[in-house]
């Protein structure tokens, strides 16, 4: 997590073509490169594990949200809760190949759908989560002390198995 400044990116930016989104990917803008992310992809080595790199970020907060517990998963889901604030990163500069790792990495309870920030005109797109959660909230500092690691070897094991 940033804690609120803007990280530069480390690598090389994969191809930055005009995506061709499909799926749940299909109602983004063609020239999609922003993700709001809360739960696990905010953690700098997970992305990197994933994407090979770490995107810019900066630190945002969804009006209106929650990131709650999933039943019997790691990971959280956004839901909506009027009247809560959810923090997370903004990603920025995502190609169409990035999004296509998120995407298929990503669980298919959630759907994407455009959220308002805190301080943001336009909203951004966010993979929130449809189906059941549980009353608690997650924690990315139990995350980071309970589960990190072994996530982060989990997530490489997964994108060596994709190329």
């Amino acid at each position: 997590m940033t804690g609120g400044t803007a990280r530069r990116s480390s690598g090389a930016r994969p191809d930055a073509a005009v995506p061709v989104f499909t799926g749940r990917l299909s109602s983004l803008p063609q020239r999609a490169d922003q993700l709001f992310v809360y739960g696990t992809l905010q953690f700098g080595p997970v992305l990197e594990a994933l994407l090979g790199r770490l995107p810019d970020t900066e630190f945002a907060v969804a009006r209106d949200r929650r990131v709650a517990v999933l039943p019997q998963r790691v990971y959280p889901g956004l839901v909506a809760e009027p009247g809560r604030m959810a923090g997370g990163l903004l990603l920025r500069g995502l190609t169409p190949a990035e999004w296509a790792i998120i995407d298929a990495f990503e669980d298919e309870e959630y759907g994407v759908r455009s959220i308002q920030l805190v301080g943001r005109e336009e909203p951004v797109p966010s993979f929130v989560w449809t189906a059941v959660v549980s009353e608690a909230d997650w924690l990315p500092e139990v995350f980071a002390a309970d589960q990190l690691p072994g996530y982060i070897a989990l997530c490489a094991r997964w994108r060596a198995e994709q190329d």
